[in-house]
């Protein structure tokens, strides 16, 4: 069980475990100081944010099995680098996100408001999101 919050304050849910994601590789999008590129933003990706990665220099797709990494396909739940999903953003291509499952620590680089534009994850009462 994880005291990791989420960026609505509640407890951090799992983000996926197929592919298995996480820094930490446990399912979660849970950081800590050796994770320098803050995988904190629980994104559903997308061809387009795949796309867009990889023109960047973040390639997601290809398999690096020395590193256990399968690639990635459109719709899988990946703990993204808060700062690659922000470009993506800024691109037009930010990947849809699960608010719950998004670590609290990536509103210091995103604004929630973007996140919340992107939201996969809208609770019954989308008040409690301000």
């Amino acid at each position: 069980m994880t005291t990791d919050r989420n960026v609505l304050g509640g407890e951090l849910e799992p983000c996926g475990t197929e592919p298995l994601t996480g820094f930490y590789r446990d399912g979660c999008c849970s950081t800590g100081p050796e994770d320098v590129g803050e995988h904190t933003v629980c994104a559903v990706v997308s061809t387009e944010f795949l796309v867009q990665q990889q023109e960047t220099g973040n390639d997601l797709v290809t398999p690096r099995p020395e590193y256990g990494f399968a690639g990635l396909q459109p719709g899988d739940r990946w703990c993204v680098c808060a700062s690659r999903w922000l470009e993506a953003y800024s691109a037009g291509a930010a990947p849809p996100v699960l608010l719950a499952a998004t670590h609290a620590k990536a509103i210091e680089v995103v604004p929630l408001s973007a996140l919340q534009e992107h939201a996969v994850d809208v609770p019954a009462d989308p008040s409690t999101l301000t």
